[in-house]
């Protein structure tokens, strides 16, 4: 049976007690798991939770995500991926932590830039123009236009951490999260965003600056939110035909 989950990385719960489903064959190979709004509802857990834990399973070679169909078991291999998602934050623990000190960060930055500043962010943002096909050239040039709005300040503590947060979506449980949600159109809104951050602090704003840092990690985080696209079926998530699992959820 699943057990109600205690806050503390919730994530790394949830794929703990599938994880140990699977191993004990609670789960067949080729087995669809249900759908994320059940897993979410039997854990007491948000859906983006639920969809950290399969992403954090997908990565270790214990489920495959299809898209529009569902989440599998697949054959376990030999030994466990030297992947330790026990190592990571979730990505929405991330960004919340992201909004805290970047809002911050971009609120004073907009009382201290100067025309050299404002270039510099005018190069990042010209790099990253042209590669929205590329996600590894974006997200490197992502990481350069955050990191320059933290030089703004002058204080390397604050630069060196923004950068260390932002590095931890540079590892295989980002990059599988980012092969589902993010794509050229995803990288143009992002763009957008950064425009008008960029505009805000160019103005000497602080308070627009702040709002629009918010407003692009409100929306990052919303990206990441969208469903695997699981098409609904007649019992709550389970394939038609198939008889609900009465012993484990």
């Amino acid at each position: 049976m699943f057990a109600a989950i205690q806050p503390r990385r919730l994530y790394r719960q949830v794929a703990d007690q599938i994880r140990a489903l699977i191993e004990k064959g609670e789960f067949a190979v080729g087995e669809r798991l249900p759908g994320e709004r059940e897993l979410a509802e039997q854990l007491a857990v948000s859906r983006p939770t639920i969809r950290e834990a399969l992403i954090a399973l997908e990565v270790e070679g214990f489920v495959h995500i299809r898209m529009g169909s569902g989440i599998y078991v697949i054959q376990q291999r030999p030994r466990r991926s030297a992947f330790h998602p026990e190592d990571l934050e979730g990505p929405f623990e991330l960004l919340r932590a992201r909004s805290l000190i970047e809002c911050a960060i971009a609120e004073e930055a907009a009382r201290m830039v100067t025309p050299a500043h404002v270039a510099a962010l005018d190069e990042v943002l010209t790099r990253m123009a042209g590669n929205f096909h590329s996600p590894q050239i974006s997200i490197g040039y992502d990481r350069d236009f955050h990191t320059t709005i933290a030089g703004i300040i002058e204080n390397s503590a604050l630069n060196r951490f923004v950068g260390e947060l932002f590095d931890q979506r540079m590892t295989p449980y980002f990059e599988k999260l980012a092969s589902y949600f993010e794509g050229p159109a995803s990288w143009q809104q992002a763009f957008a965003e950064h425009r008008a951050i960029r505009d805000a602090i160019a103005a000497g704003n602080p308070v627009a600056a702040k709002a629009a840092m918010q407003f692009h990690l409100l929306q990052s985080q919303a990206r990441f939110s969208e469903s695997f696209g699981e098409e609904p079926d007649t019992e709550r998530g389970q394939p038609e035909g198939r008889a609900k699992r009465s012993n484990t959820i």
